[in-house]
């Protein structure tokens, strides 16, 4: 008995464009995209917060390092930075959905039983205790970048959605760069071209939260294979 050859490369194929059609006309009303708006919200406080608090502690401990007081407070910096790059792994599989690896933490090195001097020399000798630097370090133009998209993204859409409400109000000029809309016509157009853009930002948005997570787990996942 003869069976037909599925050639399911094909189906795949044709599948791949199909999905993404519907995941780029659902994004508007699809609650993972509103949870990835609020990881780009996040990217900026946390960013500033992280580059502050890191570069105020390392410079110190820098100049410290020569007295008693500044080893400890540079092995305390990596430790906390440690702490926020695993904060930003927990981010992105809360808000984004995705599986990311999470740093050594110096506690995990201390549960091994080896005394504190191996504790701490495994701790430093470990991949991801630098690689989280990176991602503190990067988290601060990341989120400088998501602020920029959502907010002006956010903002243009809503000027232009709003154009049939003030196009005719004497205190309000409504223009579009030289062009001033000053009908209900040019007022519902400006809102049609809104309503698409409602859609292209949200795309926009999925997007960029999507780099942030990808980009959070390659930091944190170098030297994973080899971690004890």
């Amino acid at each position: 008995m003869l069976h037909p050859i599925v050639d399911t490369s094909v189906a795949m194929t044709e599948a791949i464009p199909r999905d993404a059609l519907q995941r780029f006309v659902t994004a508007p009303i699809r609650a993972s995209t509103y949870k990835r708006l609020v990881y780009l919200l996040l990217a900026f406080p946390l960013g500033l917060a992280y580059f502050v608090a890191f570069t105020t502690a390392s410079s110190l401990g820098v100049g410290l390092a020569f007295t008693v007081v500044g080893i400890p407070i540079l092995i305390g910096t990596l430790v906390a930075t440690t702490g926020a790059a695993r904060l930003e792994a927990r981010l992105a599989e809360w808000l984004l959905d995705r599986e990311t690896a999470h740093p050594r933490s110096l506690r995990r090195s201390l549960d091994t039983g080896d005394g504190y001097a191996a504790a701490l020399r495994r701790f430093l000798t470990t991949p991801t205790t630098w690689t989280s630097v990176a991602v503190v370090l990067l988290k601060s133009l990341y989120g400088l970048a998501a602020f920029v998209v959502t907010v002006t993204g956010s903002a243009m859409i809503v000027t232009m959605l709003a154009a049939p409400l003030v196009y005719d109000d004497p205190q309000v000029s409504y223009r579009i760069g030289r062009y001033v809309v000053s009908t209900l016509p040019e007022a519902v157009a400006v809102a049609g071209v809104g309503a698409v853009g409602v859609w292209i930002v949200c795309n926009v948005c999925n997007a960029l939260a999507a780099a942030g997570g990808v980009m959070t787990d390659a930091l944190l996942s170098v030297g994973r294979e080899t971690d004890p």
